[in-house]
């Protein structure tokens, strides 16, 4: 073991126990594995390992987020402000806000500025625990723009220490060019979606 965690409030799930905390737990890594778990007595150590006194911090297995749009450009706070003054979702949207500014917003912006502000709010999402999250499409409404943020999530899932898994949201909303053609949307997005996706990458879902 070259790390030891000690006096750790340890998360574990055991065929034998279920759900627990296990108290005043040590945990041992060796290159980045755990090798040990348990609060009794350590196993005997082969040089000198970091001892790290985590003072009774819980600690967990990675958390999986399994639903997020993390990929977008521009923002809606103000949108919170009119929410709490009695806006409804439609009176947001006839406003010009809702997801259809986000739309066009995402459509604006350089795969660079996607990448950047993906990562940040991905960062977020390390620093609370989560090792493994879900990133889904659907700001772009466009089959280019779909792919152009699948791209981005799939380019942080290889740069970032984290698992990533991509979901094609290509019928997220109505965009305006087929506000009223819903016909033509669902060409776009089934028809179409489903090719070139799959030219593109074979790890695309």
């Amino acid at each position: 073991m070259d790390t030891v965690l000690t006096n750790v409030n340890m998360v574990a799930l055991t065929p034998e126990h279920g759900y627990q905390i296990v108290s005043r737990a040590h945990i041992g890594v060796a290159q980045g594995r755990i090798v040990f778990a348990d609060n009794g007595s350590l196993p005997a150590c082969h040089g000198h390992p970091e001892i790290i006194d985590c003072q009774g911090a819980l600690v967990t297995p990675g958390l999986i987020d399994c639903h997020t749009h993390l990929i977008h450009a521009g923002s809606r706070a103000e949108e919170f402000e009119m929410r709490m003054k009695g806006a409804t979702y439609a009176d947001i949207a006839a406003n010009g806000g809702g997801i259809l500014s986000t739309v066009l917003a995402t459509r604006a912006a350089s795969e660079e500025t996607l990448y950047s502000l993906a990562n940040q709010r991905l960062d977020g999402l390390r620093q609370e625990g989560v090792t493994t999250v879900e990133i889904k499409s659907g700001y772009g409404l466009t089959l280019d723009d779909e792919l152009k943020m699948l791209r981005v999530a799939r380019r942080l899932g290889e740069q970032v220490d984290i698992n990533v898994s991509t979901t094609l949201l290509a019928a997220h909303a109505l965009p305006p060019e087929f506000a009223h053609n819903t016909d033509g949307i669902l060409r776009t997005s089934v028809k179409t979606s489903f090719q070139r996706p799959h030219k593109n990458s074979s790890r695309m879902r």
